[in-house]
């Protein structure tokens, strides 16, 4: 699979190295299918041709990196984003808007190669798990134990500081993960609701009104299976009704 790549930076010399690097790039192969100087001109091409992942600067005159990611995810079928910019301290924002990874300037080309791995990897997952596939269940590693947990019988996903809490019916296990990786992975079992936690698609049974001490007056799911709400972000509310709907 040879990957189509969209280039988004504001400087030239920053372009034609990430398109001799790409150059590089073998396994999996990759094509500068288009570049653009700002997200404005990105947006316009993302109208017209299909990408598989956009590498994108975050500091651009007018619409930011981040900001153009949070836009890309109303698309219907966005491309993968890695983020190659000269800041260190944006990876938080950048996985918030569920990035795949970070890339820090000058870009070796090892990591880059990486990167690429990692997109080609999520584009090739199934539409949806197969009964008898690997990649139906969790693995989870706890206190020298090793445990399988069904994709079918897991209710969300949520990142709490440095692992993630897999909540089922019976339980809570903790995995140490990637929400944005899982996201991609498992788009069609997951949808997001929330920065930090994913809910499974079959298990909605209601959006309700709900008030949170923390967060204010806003909107939650109830599960199937669990007593309590999970809330909803204004960003993610028209997701959530759709998945609702359909």
């Amino acid at each position: 699979m040879t990957l189509r790549v969209l280039i988004v930076d504001d400087e030239a010399l920053a372009r034609t190295r990430l398109r001799t690097l790409l150059g590089d790039c073998m396994t999996p192969p990759a094509v500068v299918a288009g570049e653009a100087g700002n997200a404005e001109q990105a947006l316009a091409l993302l109208l017209t041709l299909r990408f598989d992942l956009l590498l994108l600067d975050i500091h651009m005159p007018g619409m930011d990196g981040v900001q153009l990611a949070q836009h890309l995810q109303t698309l219907a079928q966005p491309p993968a984003v890695v983020f190659v910019t000269a800041h260190a301290g944006y990876a938080l924002q950048a996985f918030e808007v569920a990035a795949l990874d970070y890339l820090t300037k000058p870009v070796r080309l090892e990591r880059l190669q990486q990167a690429l791995q990692k997109v080609q990897r999520v584009a090739q997952v199934p539409s949806a798990p197969e009964p008898d596939s690997i990649e139906d269940a969790l693995v989870i590693h706890d206190r020298g134990r090793t445990e399988r947990v069904p994709l079918a019988s897991v209710l969300y996903l949520k990142a709490e500081l440095k692992y993630i809490t897999v909540r089922t019916a019976a339980r809570s296990h903790i995995l140490d993960g990637s929400l944005s990786e899982l996201e991609a992975r498992y788009a069609q079992v997951f949808i997001r609701v929330h920065r930090n936690a994913l809910v499974s698609r079959r298990a909605l049974r209601a959006l309700e009104k709900h008030f949170d001490p923390e967060e204010g007056e806003g909107w939650a799911v109830r599960l199937q299976g669990l007593d309590e709400p999970l809330m909803v972000s204004r960003r993610q509310l028209a997701a959530v009704r759709e998945a609702m709907a359909s």
